[in-house]
């Protein structure tokens, strides 16, 4: 019997094998109880071309005195910094990379947030 962690990577293993063939860079999203993760991966694995969470202090402050990154108002942030520090860095189109997760919740809205920000996926 898999653990849910387990099952989690085996789907996430599945994804990265298909976004590999595809070569392009992939925006990554990786998610706990208390924050969410993105980094945006050159198409070789080799590089991470930007980066964002909930952990970075102007992002807290952004969310004010609670600075809960477990919110969906979150996620969206998060995704629209990703979006922008990806376009800075030159990348325009990306797979999407969930790590598993369901595309639910935080990881929709930062997904959303991403691509209203102008990212392709």
């Amino acid at each position: 019997m898999l653990t849910k962690k387990e099952q989690r990577l085996r789907r996430a293993r599945q994804t990265r094998i298909r976004i590999a063939t595809q070569g392009t860079a992939r925006l990554m999203v990786n998610r706990t109880n208390l924050h969410i993760y993105a980094s945006v991966v050159s198409g070789d694995g080799t590089q991470v071309l930007a980066s964002a969470s909930t952990v970075e202090t102007d992002i807290r402050k952004e969310l004010g005195a609670t600075g809960k990154g477990a919110t969906t108002a979150a996620a969206a942030a998060i995704g629209k910094r990703i979006a922008e520090k990806a376009k800075a860095a030159g990348v325009e189109k990306v797979a999407f990379d969930r790590s598993g997760f369901a595309y639910h919740g935080r990881v929709k809205a930062l997904a959303d947030a991403a691509r209203e920000a102008g990212l392709q996926f």
